[in-house]
């Protein structure tokens, strides 16, 4: 690894040229970008979602997990961000990075699948309060019940 350290910076964009050496994080954005830190100048966008990568700020360093895994780059690199450190993490085989492809995939279909599901059913309880409240609801009912 080229860069063993990474200075941190909040940004609401992150610059068309990156700097190396720097981490770029955009809250508004929930994304940090930086150039590859083996040196080879890509850049490396990690968006923050409850699927992909996570941030924490410790007031002083970053950390970002998981791990980024550049396998579209030629360079193929792996490493961790912790505390503004670069872990350098060892090589993945094809096999492998396939495998956590599916894995991710999958992943994020469940995911988004619970999501989906959650909304529908609020919706659905939404429409029934509704539906109770045009017809007395059930709160409503058992007031008159008392006041009898």
């Amino acid at each position: 690894m080229r860069h063993q350290t990474l200075e941190h910076r909040f940004v609401r964009n992150a610059p068309r040229e990156l700097e190396p050496g720097v981490l770029y994080v955009s809250m508004e954005y929930a994304t940090a970008v930086h150039s590859c830190c083996c040196g080879c100048g890509e850049r490396v966008v990690t968006p923050f979602t409850p699927t992909d990568w996570w941030m924490t700020f410790d007031g002083e360093s970053v950390t970002l997990r998981p791990s980024v895994g550049n396998w579209n780059q030629d360079c193929r690199s792996h490493y961790v961000i912790e505390k503004n450190r670069v872990i350098e993490c060892g090589h993945w085989s094809d096999t492998r990075v396939e495998a956590e492809r599916r894995r991710d995939k999958r992943a994020k279909a469940g995911y988004y699948d619970r999501a989906s599901a959650l909304v529908r059913s609020a919706a659905t309880s939404t429409e029934s309060a509704n539906g109770d409240a045009q017809t007395g609801g059930l709160w409503s009912r058992f007031r008159k019940w008392l006041s009898r």
